[in-house]
């Protein structure tokens, strides 16, 4: 049975994608089914490891980028979270 006096962090649900760019000055892909999902994170500290390690991989593709999309603000608007630094 869990420790009522214990709270869990709130899940603020992080996704890191990424793909390459068809021109590096826009967000459109070359191909969409090869976007590389690197995973759903709990929080942004998590997601952006994930999204440094994704990033260092592809560092000699100077077309390849990778995002971190902040899930928890699009299934809730209107809760900004604690801000990211």
């Amino acid at each position: 049975m869990p420790d009522s006096t214990s709270t869990k962090p709130r899940q603020l649900l992080h996704l890191v994608f990424g793909g390459e760019l068809s021109d590096i000055a826009k967000h459109e892909f070359t191909d969409l089914d090869k976007l590389d999902i690197v995973g759903i994170y709990p929080n942004y500290a998590e997601a952006h490891k994930a999204w440094k390690a994704a990033a260092q991989k592809t560092v000699d593709n100077a077309q390849m980028r990778y995002f971190i999309v902040h899930m928890h603000r699009l299934l809730d608007p209107v809760e900004k979270g604690p801000p990211q630094s």
